[in-house]
């Protein structure tokens, strides 16, 4: 089974512009949505609401800057922190063009940066981008794998 990829975006047009996007890049992927950086560690975490999820962590991290509980940078800090975590790419995905926040990001060990196009069609591609890249073509390190293992067969 394919990991999920998790979005991570309070703003509902740039969610909905998001998932339109995903849905367009026709990846299989299911997307699991977070609306807050609270949301989004319950769901890393296992915890809250999340705490009946499949294990695993997802294949990509989609990471909104200015999010409502909990930041996206802390949100960040938080993965990189984590050893069950730390190698799953994040991109951060927002409409900072501020210097302090790019430069915070890289520090905490994001794996790309992205701002959001104002353009529909140019969001559409970049997302679409973004997706098959992180989902499909980019290769998780060892002893990770892009799919979910089946359990095996008795």
């Amino acid at each position: 089974m394919l990991k999920p990829i998790l979005l991570v975006e309070d703003n509902p047009n740039d969610l909905e512009l998001t998932l339109v996007a995903l849905d367009k890049s026709q990846l299989a992927n299911e997307v699991i949505v977070a609306r807050d950086g609270q949301e989004a560690i319950d769901y890393l975490t296992g915890e809250g609401e999340w705490k009946e999820r499949a294990p695993g962590n997802p294949a990509v991290i989609l990471l909104d800057l200015k999010l409502p509980k909990i930041d996206g940078l802390e949100v960040l800090d938080m993965i990189r922190s984590n050893a069950t975590l730390k190698s799953v790419p994040v991109v951060m995905l927002t409409s900072s063009r501020e210097e302090q926040d790019l430069i915070r990001s890289y520090e905490l060990g994001v794996n790309a940066y992205v701002v959001k196009p104002v353009e529909f069609a140019e969001f559409v591609d970049a997302i679409g981008d973004l997706g098959v890249f992180w989902a499909v073509l980019n290769e998780p390190p060892p002893g990770s794998t892009r799919f979910r293992r089946p359990p095996p067969a008795q």
